[in-house]
């Protein structure tokens, strides 16, 4: 069983950065989900990828699964783009924007 370490990007609805300096220990799915029958909900009986365990640095994480003895695999965050400025509300109504504000 090969786990996953990664630090997560962060979500496309929030404009800060918490919960994104955290690394991440993902275990894989074992089993391929099926389907009930009955009710028609997706289910496995593999509770193993459902762990998600947190760390605070990638070598915390990295000596957890020398430790337990799990193969592991290191996936690098993306660098985020450097001509990103982060702007404030009033802006929108500065007198130099390069276009007119609008409705």
């Amino acid at each position: 069983m090969r786990v996953r370490i990664y630090q997560p990007a962060r979500n496309a609805m929030q404009s800060g950065t918490a919960r994104s300096k955290e690394w991440l220990l993902v275990f894989p799915a074992a089993d391929a989900r099926e389907i009930d029958p009955l009710m028609g909900w997706t289910s496995s009986d593999d509770t193993q990828s459902q762990v998600k365990l947190r760390f605070d640095s990638r070598k915390q994480a990295e000596d957890y699964a020398r430790e337990k003895g799990l193969d592991y695999e290191v996936v690098e965050p993306r660098a985020r783009a450097a001509n990103v400025r982060t702007r404030g509300y009033g802006e929108n109504f500065a007198t130099d924007r390069r276009a007119p504000w609008t409705h």
